[in-house]
Parts: C-alpha cells; sequence; structure tokens
C-alpha cells in the first residue's frame, strides 16, 4: 500500500492485498450496510490480519453539530475482527462479535482513520484457550484517530471464538453454526 501523505502513520504497512483480500474489500466497500456508515475500507491485507479504515465527514456522516456522527464512528468500525478472526482461524472454528461500546474524546471534524491487526501471539493465545476451554473471549480495543494521530473515538469490541463442535454441543443444535460456512471462510485441509 502506497501511504496517503494526509494519513497518519499508523496507516502504513509492509503486507500486500492479494486480489482476493482486494476483491472482498471492494464487495465490503459496496455492500449496502457498511456503505451506509460513511466508512471505507482502503487495505485488506493478504492474509487478512491487517485491515485499514478511512471515515469521512461529509453528507453520510455529518450531524446538527457539524461533525461526524458518532453512530457513524461506531457503525463504520464493525464487524472487522469478527471477519479477519474467521478467515485466519479457518472453518474449524466460529466467531461472533459478542459486545462493543464506544467512548468520544473529540469531535470529529476531519477525516479519522482506524487500523485493526491480528498478532501471531494474539492468535496463538486464542488457540490455545479453545483447545484448553473450547471456546474463548477477546478485547480490542480500537482507535478513530486524525491524520495527526489525535484520538478521537475509542471502541472497545468483544470476539467470542469457539471451536465449531464445542459450540453446536453448547447450543444443543447443529444448525447455528452453519451459517458460518465457507461463504467467509478458508477451506482447511486438516
Amino acid at each position: 500500500m502506497i501511504p496517503n501523505p494526509q494519513s497518519p502513520i499508523l496507516m502504513t504497512t509492509t503486507r500486500k492485498e492479494s486480489f482476493k483480500s482486494w476483491w472482498f474489500r471492494t464487495l465490503m466497500n459496496w455492500y449496502p450496510m457498511y456503505f451506509g456508515t460513511g466508512g471505507k475500507v482502503l487495505f485488506w491485507s493478504s492474509d487478512w490480519r491487517e485491515v485499514h479504515l478511512r471515515l469521512r465527514r461529509n453528507a453520510w456522516t455529518y450531524n446538527f453539530v457539524g461533525t461526524i456522527f458518532g453512530g457513524s464512528m461506531f457503525s463504520a468500525s464493525d464487524p472487522f475482527y469478527m471477519l479477519m478472526l474467521m478467515q485466519v482461524l479457518g472453518g474449524k472454528f466460529v466467531v461472533w462479535d459478542k459486545s462493543a461500546s464506544i467512548r468520544f474524546r473529540r469531535p470529529g471534524r476531519s477525516t479519522l482513520y482506524m487500523r485493526y491487526e491480528l498478532t501471531d501471539e494474539l492468535l496463538e493465545s486464542v488457540r490455545q484457550e479453545v483447545a484448553q476451554n473450547g471456546q474463548a473471549e477477546r478485547t480490542f480495543t480500537l482507535q478513530w484517530v486524525d491524520a495527526a494521530g489525535i484520538v478521537h473515538a475509542e471502541i472497545e469490541r468483544l470476539c467470542y471464538v469457539a471451536d465449531k463442535a464445542h459450540y453446536e454441543q453448547k447450543k444443543g443444535s447443529g444448525t447455528a453454526s452453519k451459517t458460518q460456512s465457507s461463504r467467509f471462510q478458508r477451506k482447511t485441509n486438516d
């Protein structure tokens, strides 16, 4: 990704997009539920471990007092960690967003940016906890920042990850996780 001189330094990366991740990013940007938030996915790495977002103040996001609508900040940050975890962990896992909260730090009067990243350490700890307990939860803290790196909002998102067999047994039905089929998942050969 070529850095934009207007975007904060946190938006630079050494990772690359693949055709598949570019295509998914493009579809995500045109998906009506996401398009309506005013957010835009700028980058989605080929290994599905890094995502960059942008949220401009425009006709879709402008509120009564002339700043970016808080609901746009909140909704434009959803559901990326869930989708990333689904892709990286594969079809043997069930992943859900469980809860989220937002804390506004200062009004958004200019373009805001957000960066998501899944580290090897995080993924390994999730895999280990799921192997031991059948399920795990992780809280991710995200920040909407401006080009100078000033924080305008902080969002906490809680994701639930479970072994598919454990999840189906816990729910008492084999139908609940079928919604997370191959549509957003990589096929695993394990």
